[in-house]
């Protein structure tokens, strides 16, 4: 890849991952100047040219959410104001993506306003990872390459040797996601159904489907506090099943979410490293790298291909 036409630069919120997908591509993490005035107002500086460069930008939008989002449009607009010839955004975790459309009268859909100030401030590509609705591409009117991490993790369950498995759905809005995972790693499927605002205690639902005696898959796009996983657990544990695994894309864990799920009836929770961590996730936390997945999807935005052809499951 020539590196002096493709350029990566990497925001604040995951600088480990921008490091291992310059790894994959043989290529220098671009050098950018990030700082802050006293008043907290974003400063940004490439330290090298990239007139006429496509240039790639990663930045999850995670915790502090919205010091990460200015920053990005900040940088999306350097770039643009030094001629960068395309400015793609790549972002493992889309901040904001459970707005994304109205539940009660004069809400905000806030997915779509994030979606309009990256492509007004001079953003020409999206690059994502798991959208929490599918929907959300259509909020952009410039590309969006709409990654999956489905792949990763079926290896991941494969190299688990799983004891009669089965996918758990704990709502109705994971379902499309984990019939696809069930399908791929030869798995039964379950599904957690009820009224959301009943589900802290886990009286409030129930499951469709037969778990007793099996592993439940437990999968979500994002765990943040754990409150919605833990009371699936203690179902699944209520319906005789076998201690289970916790799946999810985007491991945000705000408010302890880790202690929370530190339970015996849950044998390992896998996320992506969409999100940076901290490695306080004791045995329980595992992690896969979605740092080839990116870098391949970069090769092949800049090279020419298919995307299709990263995803193995054909999902």
């Amino acid at each position: 890849m020539n590196q002096e036409k493709v350029k990566i630069f990497s925001g604040s919120s995951n600088i480990p991952l921008a490091e291992k997908i310059c790894e994959q591509l043989g290529l220098p993490l671009g050098k950018v100047k990030l700082s802050r005035f006293k008043s907290g107002e974003v400063y940004v500086a490439y330290q090298e040219p990239i007139r006429t460069c496509d240039i790639f930008i990663i930045q999850s939008l995670s915790h502090p959410i919205n010091d990460h989002f200015m920053e990005l449009l900040v940088m999306i607009d350097a770039a643009k104001r030094s001629s960068a010839k395309t400015i793609n955004i790549v972002v493992p975790y889309y901040g904001y993506a459970r707005q994304e459309r109205k539940r009660a009268p004069r809400e905000a859909i806030s997915a779509k306003l994030i979606a309009d100030s990256l492509s007004m401030a001079g953003a020409t590509r999206i690059i994502t990872l798991d959208l929490h609705a599918d929907a959300i591409q259509g909020f952009f009117n410039i590309p969006v390459d709409h990654l999956t991490s489905l792949d990763s993790f079926s290896e991941y369950l494969r190299s688990r040797s799983i004891p009669n498995p089965v996918v758990v759905s704990p709502d109705p809005g994971r379902a499309s996601m984990a019939e696809k995972l069930a399908n791929y790693v030869d798995a039964q499927f379950a599904i957690v159904v009820g009224d959301p605002a009943d589900r802290a205690d886990a009286r409030g639902f129930k499951l469709v489907g037969d778990v007793k005696g099996m592993t439940p898959i437990i999968i979500k796009d994002i765990i943040d506090t754990g409150k919605t996983v833990r009371p699936t657990v203690d179902l699944m544990q209520r319906e005789g099943a076998l201690p289970c695994y916790v799946i999810a894309s985007h491991g945000l864990f705000t408010n302890r979410a880790l202690e929370l799920l530190d339970h015996p009836h849950i044998r390992e929770v896998a996320v992506t490293d969409s999100v940076a961590h901290a490695d306080t996730g004791g045995e329980r936390l595992h992690v896969i790298s979605i740092s080839q997945l990116i870098s391949d999807a970069i090769r092949i935005n800049t090279q020419g291909g298919s995307l299709a052809k990263l995803f193995k499951s054909g999902l």
